[in-house]
This record gives C-alpha cells, structure tokens and sequence, in this order.
C-alpha cells in the first residue's frame, strides 16, 4: 500500500499513517493547463446531467446507491454526510433539483463533470500556491480556511489536505488560497474513496479525468497514482 507519492517538482503528496486502511486517493498531476470558457464542456455535463434525473429522479441521497460510497467515506471519520455533504454529492443534489452548474472555467468545469461522472468527490488544486508537500490527514482544533462560496472550512476531526501553510482542501470545499485562476498553468487532482473501492476502477479514474484535461484544457499529464487501497 503506498502512503508517498513523488511529484515531478521535487515534492511529495502524503497520506498520513492513521489514515492507512481507511482512505484511497488518485492522484492526477497536469502541466501546461489553459484555463479559459470551453462550452463543449457544458454541453457534456449538461447531456450527464440529463442520464442522471433520468436515472435517479424522486430519490433522495441516502437511496442513490453510487452515492454511498461518499458517504461511507465520511461516515469513517465520524462526518455526517446529511449535514457536511460529499462535494460530489452536492453537485448531483443540484443536477436533480433541475438546476444547472455554476460555469466558471473549464478546469473547474471539467472536474465538476468527473465528480458527476464518478460521484466521488475531487480536490482541484494550483500547485503553484500550494507551499511544499500535500499531507492528508484529519484536522487538528482551530484548523480552518476560507472555502470557495462557503465561508470557513473547519477541519478539526474532519478529513482535510495540508501544506506548510495549513489547511487547503476537503471533500467538502476547497479553499481561496490554492484555488485555480485564469494564470494556473499547473494541477493536482485528487480523487477520494474510502480504502476498499476498487483500485482498478480508480486508475481508470485518473485515466479518464486525466483525458478530460488534454481535451478541454489543452493540458499535458504530469504523473500521479494512487495512494492507500490496493495499488501497487
């Protein structure tokens, strides 16, 4: 099971011990990303969220199979997933209720479609205003940021992404601090589970988000993997 994973700038993502046997992560790094409008994006999101009211219309979360996982994993960290959604699980919430996704750039847009696409939830994050390694890990008290349309993010007990600077990201919302803007050239993705989920399918994932990318946001894969699970 492998808890470091080297990134091609030198630094390192790093899932903490405790959280060994608990969590999986995929991992997706991207160079050369053009953040711009990109409609066709919108035009693919817009025909999944059509499958999934099709699909799942007049159920609510707790009876959506493909969202259980999500949940499972907040349920392993005491997170009540009712009250502190799964982000992949606020986006379909959205979709049902006939609303239509906030389009803000294609990098955001393009993760929003995967997260749909998996119904897992993914952190999108600027490596370029993210200092030093990334650690998983649970929060400490007082750990906190300004999420993105959320106000504060608490991390205290709650699984959380870490640098030298503190807190940056959840499953629930990610933060001002490394969030993408119209200059992001550099990416980390990372894709969240509960350890047990099939790691195949994961990989396949990361293949899939990483295709996602080259088409929509002109970006070059930069490496990556999986952390926790059952990788090799």
């Amino acid at each position: 099971m492998r808890t470091v994973l080297d990134l091609a700038d030198g630094r390192r993502i790093i899932l903490a011990p405790p959280l060994s046997g608990r969590v999986q992560a995929g991992v997706v790094c991207l160079d050369e990303v053009v953040v711009r409008q990109e409609p066709a994006v919108w035009t693919e999101t817009a025909a999944l969220a059509q499958a999934l009211c099709a699909a799942h219309a007049g159920r609510l979360p707790s009876e959506i199979a493909a969202l259980q996982e999500a949940r499972d994993l907040y349920k392993c960290f005491g997170m009540e997933p009712s009250r502190y959604r799964p982000s992949s699980e606020a986006l379909l919430r959205r979709v049902l209720q006939g609303k239509d996704l906030y389009r803000l750039n294609n990098a955001v847009d393009a993760c929003n479609l995967a997260s749909l696409c998996y119904l897992l939830p993914i952190g999108l994050y600027d490596l370029a205003r993210v200092a030093g390694d990334i650690t998983l890990r649970v929060g400490q008290a007082g750990e906190e940021y300004p999420g993105i349309r959320k106000g504060t993010v608490h991390l205290a007990g709650r699984l959380g992404f870490f640098d030298a600077r503190g807190g940056f990201g959840s499953p629930t919302s990610d933060s001002l601090r490394t969030s993408v803007t119209s200059k992001t050239t550099h990416l980390v993705a990372v894709i969240l589970a509960t350890a047990a989920y099939d790691a195949a399918l994961m990989r396949r994932h990361c293949e899939h988000f990483t295709a996602l990318f080259v088409r929509y946001c002109g970006a070059r894969p930069a490496g990556g993997g999986l952390l926790g699970g059952d990788d090799d």
